[in-house]
């Protein structure tokens, strides 16, 4: 019968077991109120004991052209004010200048130092929980302008004011420092390459000279060489030729000698020589075959050959000889050449030498300050904020009396659970 009977009174008991469930609830609710109450008290003691976190930031956008001017009109170092934002930005996101700001500044951390710490731990774990970089979303395309910032979170006993402010201030000034570095060592390289230019160029004009110089004394050498031997060639032709003459005097010595003529005569007169003239006889021959040499007489031609044997030099017969005695008379002395070497300052003749000297000229005398260069337009300071981010005081509470108000009800629920368990087990006993 009671297996009979189970089925038929499981559904009523079913309705009977939510209302109990309901009035269970219901008889523990100084227990539930009891747990939300304990629970919401822990999470006030915790909203209103938890160390208050706050939050500040500061925006940077880029600086306007004119800002800029100055450091480009140099000619040597080029920034655009995106390009010094940007500079700036990597500063302020750089580990290593957080770091150095961090030691330069410990007055302002002093709060955050713990025994059991070193500096760089103290700080590596600040870095990591406080610093967040701001830049605008890559993916929106209606964003109002770059820009690049910083937001710091820190505990009240820390100055994050002044350490925003500060970290702020000196990304600037660290990259003034760096563009200034920069700048004059862009400057000595520059003098250094126009120095090597200069020194380059004298050094091409020196070499140059030199080869010029070998060059027109290897001309003279080789025009003097060249005019000795014609000069040696001619006298050695002169000389062949006045032996060639004493010869043909001897031979017509001889003839005339053996003719009998002593005085210069003609054929025609030759013939007619025992002939009795009368009166004056002015007698004119017509021949245009050369008259033989022993006509002239052996006076005449013993006179040259004479004349010849005496002759210690033939240059005066060729005026060639004379042209190349001046020739190289001329040669002597190369004028080029001794303008070349009596140059003083030789860096009037160098190409380009002016533009190089004026430029160096320039650059020595440029001076930039860039203790007030401005890379990028201060938007945005970090103030003292009104109120801590953190701990949330309200939501902390809303969310204790929540989660102790299921508390509450898990636990009653598990009560009345465990109490029908027990309830069961008797009666199956």
């Amino acid at each position: 019968m009671n297996a009979i009977s189970s089925p038929i009174q499981q559904t009523p008991s079913d309705e009977i077991d939510l209302i109990a469930l309901f009035h269970s609830l219901w008889e523990q609710k100084l227990l539930i109120a009891l747990v939300t109450m304990l629970v919401g008290m822990m999470a006030a003691a915790y909203a209103f004991l938890a160390t208050p976190e706050y939050q500040v930031q500061s925006i940077l956008r880029p600086a306007a052209i004119k800002d800029l001017d100055a450091l480009n009109r140099t000619g040597v170092y080029e920034l655009t004010p995106a390009q010094a934002m940007q500079r700036v930005g990597a500063v302020l996101e750089s580990y290593g200048s957080r770091l150095e700001f961090f030691r330069a500044n410990q007055s302002l951390f002093e709060a955050l130092r713990q025994p059991n710490r070193s500096l760089e731990q103290t700080f590596e774990s600040f870095n990591q929980e406080a610093f967040k970089m701001l830049q605008p979303d890559p993916k929106k395309t209606d964003s109002l302008g770059a820009y690049v910032g910083i937001q710091l979170t820190y505990p009240n006993n820390v100055d994050g004011v002044a350490f925003a402010n500060g970290l702020v201030e000196f990304a600037l000034q660290s990259e003034r420092e760096r563009i200034s570095s920069d700048l004059q060592t862009l400057i000595q390289n520059r003098l250094n390459q126009l120095e090597s230019k200069m020194a380059a160029a004298r050094a091409n004009y020196g070499a140059s000279k030199e080869a010029k110089i070998a060059t027109l004394l290897e001309a003279d050498s080789l025009k003097r060489a060249e005019l000795q031997d014609e000069l040696k060639a001619l006298r050695q032709q002169l000389k062949t030729r006045r032996d060639n003459r004493i010869t043909q005097l001897d031979e017509a010595i001889r003839i005339a000698k053996a003719l009998n003529i002593s005085k210069p005569t003609t054929p025609s007169a030759l013939g007619e020589g025992e002939r009795v003239a009368q009166g004056s006889v002015i007698r004119t021959e017509v021949n245009n075959q050369q008259i033989p040499l022993y006509f002239m007489g052996s006076e005449a031609l013993e006179a040259e050959r004479n004349a010849l044997l005496q002759r210690r030099s033939d240059d005066f017969t060729e005026p060639r000889i004379a042209q190349i005695a001046k020739e190289l008379q001329l040669l002597t002395h190369n004028r080029q050449i001794e303008v070349l070497n009596q140059r003083e300052n030789e860096d009037l003749f160098l190409k380009d030498l002016a533009i190089w000297r004026e430029e160096a000229a320039r650059l020595r005398n440029l001076s930039f300050d860039v203790a007030d260069l401005k890379l990028a337009s201060i938007d945005q300071v970090a103030v003292d904020p009104l109120r801590p981010i953190k701990p949330k005081k309200a939501l902390i509470l809303a969310l204790g009396l929540v989660l102790g108000g299921m508390l509450g009800l898990f636990i009653a629920l598990l009560r009345n659970l465990l109490r029908r368990n027990s309830r069961a087990n008797n009666l199956a006993i």
